[in-house]
């Protein structure tokens, strides 16, 4: 049985702004979808990994407990490369449903592969600025980047 996933995963509170039910409904479906199934290991570490986001500054940090770890590991991410693909997907994202809410099927297709697209993006930056700490499957990093977005919204 491999060890390399995360077995569970919290947001820090304090980081944390309600935007409202949609955005608070893809938090939720992501920190579900992330403990249900994924594939993610820390090159310093065996899992499985707890694992916290957070904001600290202009950082994103990742709190990973393992029981290979006598402390927790905090890997930092800088938030800086994000924003511009983070405020597109906001704005996308409202736009959708706004589009879901109307009941307009093929408005919500194009809009959803728009978002697609901005999801992708922010994925594989997440994938590319972890790449020396950590290994994960691209559904991972799509649903971490879900957790993200909630966090820059403070």
């Amino acid at each position: 049985m491999t060890t390399e996933y995360i077995s569970a995963i919290t947001l820090d509170a304090a980081s944390i702004a309600k935007r409202g039910g949609d955005f608070d409904h893809e938090r939720t479906v992501a920190m579900n979808d992330i403990v249900e199934w994924n594939h993610f290991a820390i090159k310093a570490a065996a899992g499985p990994y707890a694992l916290k986001l957070s904001t600290a500054g202009t950082r994103i940090t990742l709190t990973a407990e393992s029981p290979s770890l006598d402390r927790p590991l905090i890997i930092a991410v800088p938030l800086a490369p994000f924003r511009g693909v983070i405020r597109d997907y906001f704005l996308i994202c409202e736009s959708y449903f706004a589009a879901v809410r109307a009941g307009n099927l093929p408005r919500i297709e194009a809009i959803d592969m728009s978002r697609r697209g901005l999801h992708n993006e922010g994925a594989e930056l997440l994938t590319t600025l972890l790449a020396d700490k950590v290994t994960m499957d691209t559904e991972t990093a799509r649903r971490l980047f879900t957790l993200i977005c909630v966090l820059h919204l403070k």
